[in-house]
């Protein structure tokens, strides 16, 4: 494997859409705490930066673009890092409403969800005794009765809207089967290496956070796609985060960390940022005698448009 390869991109994901505000008083909110974070995720390594918004008054996840422009051009200003707009939203959110934002902005990557799924925390909610926000409690309890709609139309649209622009994406697998879809998409011309597949591990409704399924993952789109043609990224939910990205890296993959996929930095103890998970998984792979990718080598790595190619 040559030396390029080695170089393993760090994405952090800022604050997402799952963890609600009394999980942690760290999970960035307003436009403000989301910009701080990121770019202090960016000094402490993060070549690609995952982000979401929140409604300022309440921390709610919202689709308004116009809140999004409150803080993405900031970040784009004093870092060089890739940002990484998502398409998933939040299981509320229409599809029109997902990418109100991406098509405006055209940034160099988006994620992409590449099935529909039960996609749920809920069994957290019983152990919150105290909400911060009334909107809360129902947020979390109701995701029990939400799908994830990610339709293969949907999907398509997305293929054909945002790849149109020259965006590129952060593939959302959270099953084999997902997989499978990606491939009937390269099949059909809509997307072609190199893939950036983001496995995901450990969301109730999706694969367990389990060693033998990220073997099973990585073999399957090695069948798939052809080592060369894909870059391989983990993501290990809640308490398997650094365990399970870990491995991802030692199996010649890339890693994902941040608020939005943990609140915790070790057992029982709450991470104060984003940046302190990524200064954690930076100091275990440079330990481990990796190499960490910067914005410009992932940029390469994952064939993207530039930053000078990105909509204001």
């Amino acid at each position: 494997m040559n030396s390029k390869r080695r170089k393993v991109i760090i994405t952090c994901a800022v604050t997402g859409a799952t963890h609600v505000p009394s999980m942690s008083e760290h999970l960035p909110l307003t436009p403000s705490d989301i910009c701080t974070q990121a770019i202090e995720a960016a000094k402490a390594g993060a070549a690609i930066i995952h982000l979401h918004a929140r409604d300022p008054k309440d921390g709610r996840p919202t689709p308004n673009p116009d809140v999004f422009r409150q803080f993405v051009p900031q970040i784009a200003a004093v870092t060089d890092s890739v940002i990484n707009i998502t398409t998933g939203g939040s299981t509320r959110m229409t599809l029109s409403e997902r990418l109100a934002y991406p098509l405006l902005a055209a940034p160099e990557m988006c994620s992409l969800n590449m099935g529909s799924m039960n996609f749920s925390i809920h069994p957290l909610a019983s152990k919150i005794t105290s909400w911060r926000y009334d909107w809360e409690k129902d947020y979390v309890e109701g995701m029990e009765d939400m799908i994830f709609r990610n339709t293969f139309k949907d999907i398509k649209h997305i293929m054909l809207e945002l790849g149109g622009r020259g965006t590129r994406f952060e593939f959302e697998c959270y099953d084999l089967g997902h997989l499978y879809s990606l491939a009937h998409f390269v099949d059909e011309g809509l997307v072609k290496p190199p893939f950036f597949i983001q496995s995901v591990f450990g969301i109730l409704g999706g694969m367990g956070a389990d060693p033998e399924n990220m073997t099973v993952m990585r073999s399957t789109a090695d069948r798939l796609f052809g080592r060369e043609n894909y870059q391989f990224s983990v993501l290990g939910a809640g308490r398997h985060q650094m365990s399970l990205v870990t491995m991802g890296a030692i199996m010649g993959g890339n890693v994902r960390v941040g608020l939005e996929d943990s609140v915790y930095i070790a057992k029982g103890v709450k991470a104060e940022s984003n940046a302190q998970q990524v200064r954690k998984i930076r100091r275990i792979l440079e330990d481990l005698s990796f190499e960490i990718a910067t914005p410009d080598d992932a940029r390469e790595m994952l064939g993207l448009k530039g930053r000078d190619k990105v909509s204001p």
